[in-house]
Parts: structure tokens; sequence; C-alpha cells
């Protein structure tokens, strides 16, 4: 008898369920931990007595330490296995919530922020990482998409349940209720989580961390995915940071209202990513990186235009749906050509894909701050230049002709 193809094959539909519903909750914390906040961001200002560039750089915090978190967590899970750095590194989560939670300055939530965000990166490249074990080719799409049904859920949620909460309690009850989410990610990971890297794949190469990081920024295609990445989520991130002060500021939007109102934006990225994972069986995913760039750079333009034009809220919402659709367009097609490649080296390829994505935001996000957020220019001017930086390391560096077909 011949080894299947995946090993994920050999799992039953239940228990493939189960791994859908899993994983994508644990890439859910990362979303959540970004996201639950967002509401509160003029609350911060006013209760800490900082300015608007200093309560966007908390976010910038958490980028950062996403970041250098993943730096760490995909190498360790590639040498010891997928279960203990996840647990490890949520339980770091919980402790660096309760600890924000209890922040009385913005120097000391800057800090847990940071760790926040190294914590809340375990979920993230494990995730990645087990499903580049078990399958690949179109079944890793279809795990992926699947997944995204369920992570994407996080995004539409938190800036509503963070708004919601915001009427029965302080700022500080969203980090208790971060604690209490990445709690039950640990439980259910002890419970009902199985490693999916056997002991005998652990390390199998004989390569260092710092040799597998060679090894991979060695290739040419998955140096280019990682700048793609980084500034589409630069661009993301940028209206992260903006779309608080934007609309609760600018428009004049309760913390219920702007929580609806980002929801709905996030069905554009759950919209986006669910037809981009059909459309590869179609369209090769580096021409539909192609198309989603293009297009996005497009509404970039439309946001500053229609907003210079003086036509008010609608002519920012509805180019910003569209520029966030193309967003979900774009995050299958990277993750299944920079995982494609390096079955071998998962771990670290996903940790180097998360750290870029959330690096390069946690760099770009703050500059609409310094700019000033007294209309939506500044916002859609970052994003535009953003996307056009993508577009350029897509045609320059990665050269879509030339990308291998996947299988």
């Amino acid at each position: 008898m011949t080894n299947p193809p995946n090993p994920g094959d050999l799992l039953s539909r239940r228990r493939k369920l189960l791994y859908i519903l899993l994983l994508g909750a644990l890439t859910a914390l990362g979303p959540f931990t970004i996201d639950l906040y967002l509401p509160a961001f003029p609350a911060l200002e006013a209760s800490l007595g900082v300015t608007e560039a200093q309560v966007q750089l908390t976010l910038a915090g958490t980028t950062v330490g996403f970041a250098f978190g993943q730096l760490v967590v995909g190498p360790f899970s590639d040498k010891f296995g997928r279960r203990t750095p996840l647990i490890l590194a949520t339980a770091l989560h919980i402790a660096a919530s309760l600890g924000a939670a209890v922040s009385a300055d913005i120097a000391t939530l800057g800090i847990f922020r940071v760790l926040m965000g190294v914590g809340a990166a375990g979920g993230g490249v494990v995730a990645m990482a087990m499903v580049r074990d078990l399958f690949s080719g179109y079944a890793m799409v279809r795990m992926f998409s699947r997944m995204s049904l369920v992570n994407g859920l996080a995004p539409i949620l938190a800036p509503v349940i963070g708004s919601q909460l915001l009427l029965v309690m302080p700022w500080p009850g969203i980090f208790v209720f971060l604690a209490a989410y990445g709690t039950l990610v640990v439980v259910a990971a002890l419970l009902l989580v199985r490693e999916t890297l056997p002991p005998e794949k652990r390390g199998r190469t004989g390569m260092t961390a710092r040799q597998r990081y060679k090894a991979l920024f060695s290739d040419r295609i998955f140096v280019g995915l990682l700048m793609v990445a980084g500034f589409n989520f630069g661009g993301l991130f940028t209206y992260l940071s903006a779309s608080p002060f934007l609309f609760q500021d600018v428009f004049g939007f309760s913390a219920q209202q702007y929580g609806l109102l980002f929801g709905i934006n996030s069905l554009g990225i759950v919209a986006g990513v669910q037809t981009s994972a059909r459309l590869i069986r179609i369209v090769p995913p580096q021409w539909i990186l192609a198309g989603a760039t293009a297009w996005m750079f497009l509404m970039a333009l439309l946001i500053v235009v229609l907003d210079r034009a003086g036509l008010g809220l609608w002519g920012v919402m509805v180019p910003l749906w569209f520029y966030i659709l193309g967003t979900g367009f774009m995050f299958p097609c990277v993750q299944v050509l920079a995982l494609a490649g390096h079955a071998a080296q998962a771990g670290t390829a996903a940790s180097l894909l998360g750290a870029a994505t959330f690096l390069m935001a946690g760099l770009i996000s703050p500059v609409v701050g310094w700019l000033g957020i007294t209309s939506a220019a500044p916002m859609g001017g970052v994003q535009a230049a953003c996307i056009l930086l993508a577009a350029a390391a897509l045609w320059l560096v990665v050269r879509p002709r030339t990308v291998p077909s996947i299988h």
C-alpha cells in the first residue's frame, strides 16, 4: 500500500472539522488581540491623557511583538514540535493581557501590548505550520480557506464585542476578556490539539535555525512574497490604526457605530479570501496577486480623490470596503505560494511570513497618525503607497512568469 500524498487525507470528516475550528480559533487570537481594543482608542486617549499618535504606537508595538514572536516560535516548532511552543506562547499572552489591564500609563501599556503580540504569535504560526504538516497543494488551499471562515469572524466580531464591553466597563475590561480568550485557547490546545510533526521529522534536515533562515532567504520567490505580504499588511494596518479616529472623531461615530462599521468592512476580507481560494483552482495565485494589487491601488486613489472632492462618508466607505476586499484576495495566494516549496521547514517559513507582515505593519501604521487624521486622504495616500510597493515587489522580485505551478 502506498502512503497518501497528504497525511491529512487519513483524517475523518469529523476530525478535519475539528481541526478547522480549532486552528481557526488559534489564528483568531491575533486579530482579537489587535481589533478588540480599537473602539477604545479615543477612551484611552482621554483616560491616559495622551495623543492619538501615542495611542497608535501601542498598536504598532503589538505588531512588532507579533513579528519577533513568530521569528522565535516558528523555528522552535520545527525543532520541538507544534504543541509546546503554542502553549508557552499563549500562556505569555494571558499574563501580558492581565498586565495591560492594570497599566496606569501609556508606556506600561505599550510594553504589555508588545508582550501580548509576542504571545499571540504562537497561534498563527503553529496553525499555519500544522496545516502544512497535514496538507499540500490545493488541499492546503482548501484548509486555509475553511480556517479563514472561522478566524475571519474575529475581525468582524472583535470591534463589536469591544464596543459593547465599553458600555458596561472601562477599557481595562477589554484586556481581561482577552486573557479569558487566551485561557480557552490553552485549554483547547491541551485537550484537543494533537501533535502533527512526528519526532522523526523534527529538525530532520540537521539544519540550525540560522541555516533554515538562510535557505529561505536564498529563495527569490519567497523573499518577494515576504515583501508583497508585508506591504499588503502595511496598507491594512494603516486602516486599522487610522479608522478609530477617522470615523469616531472626524465623522462623529459612537464606539458602537464604529464597531458595526468595522464588522461590515471585515466581511470584505472574508469574501475576498473565500473567492480567492476558489479562484486559485482556475487562475494561478501569482496572477490573482497581480490583479488584486492593481485593484487595491485604484481603490486607495479613489479614497483620496473622493475625499478631496467632498463626497463625505460614503466617498470613503465604498472604495475602502473594496480595498479591504482586495486584501482578502491576497492572503491565501501569498500563503500557498510561500509554503508550497518548504514542507520540511514549514514552521520557519510561516514565522518569516508572519514576521514580515506584522513588522511592516508596525513600521507603517503610525505614519498616518504623524500625518494627522483630519480627513481620509492621509489614510488613502499611505495605502496607495503600500500597495504600489507590493506590486513592485511582485513584478520585480517574485516575477509571476517564473513561479512554478502548485499541485
